[in-house]
C-alpha cells in the first residue's frame, strides 16, 4: 500500500523524522511531499527542504521525496495514491487535520486520511519554534537532526 505524507517541512524536525520512520514501517511505499505554495514564504527553499528530507529518510528505502506546488489531491491522483498521512501533536492539530480530511474527501472521495499522533517525546517540536529558538542561538539539537541544526546555524550566522 502506498501512502502520501505532505507538509512544508520548513525545516524538518525530529518529529517529522519519527513520523516518516513510523509510516515507512507500516506502508509499502511512502511518498513525502514538500509543499511549495506560491502564496507562502518559506525559510528554506524547496530544494533545501528536499535535501534535508532525503537525509532524514536515507535509512528507509521505501520513502521517496517530492516537491508539489498545487493541491495534494492532484499529486495523489497523479501518483495513484489513496492514503494520506497527517501528524497531530495535540487536540488543536487533530481538529485542524480532521477538517482538512473532510475537504480532501470532498475533492476526491477516494482519498482516505490517517492521522498519526506524535510520539510524546516530540510533542513540542514545531518548525516555527525551532527556527525562533535557533534565531536566538538556542540549543535545538534535541529537536532537529544535525544537518538541520547546521543549516540553521549557517542561516543565522553562527557558522
Amino acid at each position: 500500500m502506498k501512502a502520501v505524507l505532505p507538509g512544508s517541512f520548513d525545516p524538518p524536525t525530529l518529529g517529522h523524522g519519527n513520523l516518516i520512520e513510523r509510516a515507512a514501517g507500516v506502508f509499502d511505499e511512502l511518498l513525502v511531499v514538500v509543499a511549495d505554495n506560491r502564496q507562502k514564504k518559506y525559510f528554506f527553499s524547496a530544494e533545501e527542504r528536499v535535501y534535508m528530507l532525503k537525509e532524514l529518510a536515507r535509512p528507509f528505502p521505501n520513502v521517496e521525496i517530492f516537491v508539489w506546488d498545487s493541491l495534494i489531491a492532484g499529486f495523489m491522483k497523479q501518483h495513484n495514491a489513496r492514503l494520506l498521512i497527517r501528524g497531530a501533536r495535540d487536540s488543536i492539530d487533530f481538529a485542524y487535520e480532521f477538517e482538512l480530511s473532510l475537504m480532501y474527501k470532498a475533492m476526491d472521495p477516494n482519498i482516505e486520511t490517517i492521522i498519526m499522533p506524535t510520539d510524546p517525546k516530540y510533542f513540542a517540536n514545531r518548525s516555527s519554534s525551532i527556527k525562533e529558538l535557533a534565531s536566538f542561538h538556542g540549543d535545538i539539537s534535541s529537536m532537529a537532526p544535525p544537518f538541520v541544526v547546521r543549516a540553521l546555524k549557517v542561516r543565522y550566522g553562527e557558522e
